[in-house]
């Protein structure tokens, strides 16, 4: 069991100014895996103004030595990826070889990205040739606060405190106190790479205490927050008395539009990628939506891959997935899967309970329901487990129309052969990203939402721009460039 009570603040580890032990479960045994401290309003205040005194100097460091660091960053990761990869899968569930090729590498691949980004930036440049005179500036906005998730939890460190780092702020971050210990080790990776104190501080606590405190923080001037909706607006209300910046990622309840024209094996893509990550993920394909000719297939192939989906330990290889994170997530999935049941939906594989040759653990069926129709609760709410709605469909329009009727709108996906549909879908779509026929947005593209899914841009250049202020100046002489 790991013994990881202090913080990470300007520069050093400390410990908690009160003592408040929190037990990081082991997802797959229910067993204690670490010992935190929660965080206060004192112990924020600390990192607050270590991030506030080294923000000066850090804003005004070279930008080439702010990229340097990042690449450090990078080398530290290269040094430490089994550890990395072994953190996340004891502390969320992942399953180490998911752990270890999906969870981890997210570092990597954004910090990359936003250096590719960061290369071609524009820090200073003219307003247009109507103003010889005028120069636009991208500056850093200040002393950051970031708040990231359990289920992706190494993804969101690297598209809040790179991008941050990168462009001239100094952080604090409070990440979830069920996977904390990811979190902690970039931490270390930091302080390896010769980041300056006072750039990058942690502080682990709950959302009513450290959480609430750098939301409504006067030094704070941005919060970046990835989690549920509800957190979402209570961060927003927080930070309004102070009118800092507010960048929310938050949930989703996807729809995915499989036409009778889709390529074979776009059911099982659907299937396969909802059930990623045990289905804890906002931009999961969570309701699929079928043409009618192609419903009774749909619904074979659905039930059938489900089927063939194995859950098993996250300690164990293989490409089984994993439990969810905690007691609490799982009973949630148990009474959505009952309201699935006692709405009418027809159940066609998984259901109610632990799978077979458990006991312990916190371990879901993967569940699929057919005949799910808009209004019920499954089709409604996010479940963030490995539950699948399957609804039909007669025309284009309907499809829209049952995919748009849903208080979110992170990612929404189409699966046909005719590239004008695919077009057309895309643009009628309400949501922050569309995936069609199983292509992934490309490196840099913006991941963010709109509606209830919040409206953050993160990754590439977009998300360089969230942590920059833009400031006009007039009168710029360019002969002194």
């Amino acid at each position: 069991m790991l013994i990881k009570r202090d913080f990470y603040i300007n520069g050093r580890w400390v410990a908690p100014l009160t003592a408040n032990d929190c037990n990081v479960i082991d997802p797959s045994t229910e067993e204690v895996c670490a010992v935190i401290s929660l965080g206060s309003a004192a112990d924020c205040d600390l990192a607050v103004a270590a991030a506030k005194a080294a923000f000066p100097g850090w804003a005004a460091t070279p930008r080439d030595q702010r990229r340097a660091v990042v690449v450090q960053i990078l080398e530290q990761y290269d040094l430490r990826l089994e550890e990395l990869a072994h953190l996340i899968s004891i502390e969320m569930g992942s399953p180490i070889d998911h752990a270890r090729s999906q969870q981890a590498p997210c570092l990597p691949w954004h910090a990359n990205n936003f250096l590719a980004a960061f290369d071609t930036m524009e820090w200073i440049k003219p307003l247009g040739p109507h103003a010889p005179n005028d120069r636009i500036s991208l500056e850093p906005i200040g002393v950051v606060g970031l708040i990231t998730p359990w289920n992706w939890p190494m993804n969101q460190i690297a598209l809040k405190a790179i991008p941050a780092i990168l462009a001239g702020c100094t952080c604090v971050m409070k990440p979830s106190e069920e996977s904390p210990l990811d979190a902690m080790l970039f931490a270390e990776f930091c302080h390896d790479a010769g980041l300056p104190p006072g750039v990058f501080n942690l502080v682990n606590g709950d959302g009513l205490g450290v959480g609430a405190r750098m939301s409504a923080h006067p030094d704070v001037e941005m919060i970046s927050f990835t989690g549920s909706t509800r957190a979402g607006k209570a961060i927003t209300v927080a930070a309004a008395e102070t009118l800092k910046r507010v960048t929310l990622e938050l949930g989703g309840k996807g729809a995915n539009l499989v036409f009778a024209d889709a390529d074979d094996r776009a059911v099982e893509r659907g299937v396969r990628h909802l059930m990623n990550n045990t289905g804890q993920s906002c931009n999961a394909p969570s309701r699929m939506l079928v043409e009618r000719p192609a419903y009774d297939r749909a619904v074979e192939i659905a039930s059938r891959v489900a089927n063939e989906i194995k859950v098993g330990s996250a300690h164990e290889p293989g490409k089984h997935i994993g439990p969810v994170v905690n007691k609490r997530q799982w009973d949630q999935i148990q009474t959505f899967i009952q309201k699935g049941i006692e709405e009418g939906a027809r159940l066609v594989a998984g259901g109610l309970g632990l799978p077979d040759g458990f006991n312990r653990g916190f371990y879901v069926k993967p569940t699929v329901f057919a005949d799910v129709t808009p209004g019920m609760t499954i089709e409604r709410e996010e479940i963030f487990g490995p539950v699948l709605s399957i609804i039909p469909f007669d025309t284009e329009e309907d499809a829209v129309r049952i995919a748009n009727d849903t208080p979110y709108g992170l990612t929404n996906y189409v699966q046909s052969a005719d590239g004008a549909r695919r077009n057309r879908l895309s643009r009628s779509l309400r949501s922050g990203m569309v995936e069609m026929n199983g292509n992934s947005r490309g490196a840099g593209s913006p991941f963010g939402g709109v509606k209830s899914s919040g409206r953050a841009r993160e990754g590439g250049h977009w998300g360089l721009e969230e942590f920059l202020e833009v400031k006009a100046i007039s009168g710029w002489d360019s002969a002194a460039e």
